[in-house]
């Protein structure tokens, strides 16, 4: 084919695959009404779904770490076992698949759990599994002359692992562990797979509504990362305070 001929059929193409507005014009596009009229909406699915839906799992999550990690430090050779399978496991798969096992799989056996307390158990299962390994790492740092430290004053090692290196490992964890937290909030978008009413479940019932699924899911994602920006502002604070009562 002649090049003059190709040139020709390439610029007749142009117009069906490229914009035919600048990017500015876009704005005009937008349906700012839907947008201030969904906010409050999809803001409340984060107040009362997204928010309390992270915390509660990262502290069942955390009860489920400290276990983890102490069996992980056991001499015990049984517990450590247990501990290293069970960080394997969560590690080693996906928590999408983890949260459908425990919503629709469980019913096959008879047992059936309702969408928040899934969720809740699925995402408590596997920040235990990951904020293990940071409590474990955490607690191996405080120098061995802290524990020889506490037997010499007369402490058994339950008082001074509760006393003297747990209080000492939480600061050292408290980086990770606030990563962790802002990655679980993001994480909760999960549970709307399985009914949950939270921050993107209402953006999806408000998309579905109104056909404008960009729009929608661009708001939510915004609202997503002012929430982080705030959770890393104050993880950013307690970190500054934190540092004033570390020894130089």
């Amino acid at each position: 084919m002649p090049v003059p001929t190709v040139l020709a059929a390439v610029h007749a193409a142009l117009p069906a695959v490229l914009p035919t507005t600048v990017p500015g014009g876009a704005l005009s596009t937008v349906d700012w009404p839907l947008v201030l009229r969904s906010a409050p909406t999809i803001a409340l699915g984060a107040v009362r779904g997204t928010i309390p839906l992270a915390a509660l799992s990262f502290v069942g999550g955390m009860v489920i770490a400290v276990g983890i990690a102490l069996m992980r430090l056991s001499r015990n050779a049984v517990a450590r076992g247990v501990g290293r399978a069970y960080v394997s496991v969560v590690r080693g798969t996906p928590l999408l698949v983890q949260l459908f096992v425990i919503f629709y799989g469980l019913p096959s056996i008879g047992l059936v759990i309702n969408p928040w307390p899934s969720a809740i158990l699925a995402f408590s299962l596997n920040v235990g599994g990951y904020a293990a390994e940071i409590v474990r790492a955490a607690i191996l740092s405080v120098p061995q002359g802290q524990w020889e430290a506490a037997y010499v004053i007369g402490m058994s090692h339950r008082r001074a692992l509760g006393r003297i290196i747990l209080p000492q490992a939480a600061r050292v964890s408290v980086p990770p562990l606030s990563n962790t937290f802002i990655s679980l909030v993001k994480d909760t978008s999960l549970a709307s797979l399985i009914l949950v009413t939270e921050l993107f479940r209402e953006a999806q019932k408000i998309a579905a509504f109104s056909q404008e699924f960009m729009l929608l899911y661009l708001e939510a994602a915004l609202i997503y990362w002012l929430i982080c920006l705030v959770l890393s502002a104050g993880q950013a604070r307690l970190e500054t305070r934190l540092e004033r009562h570390v020894a130089r």
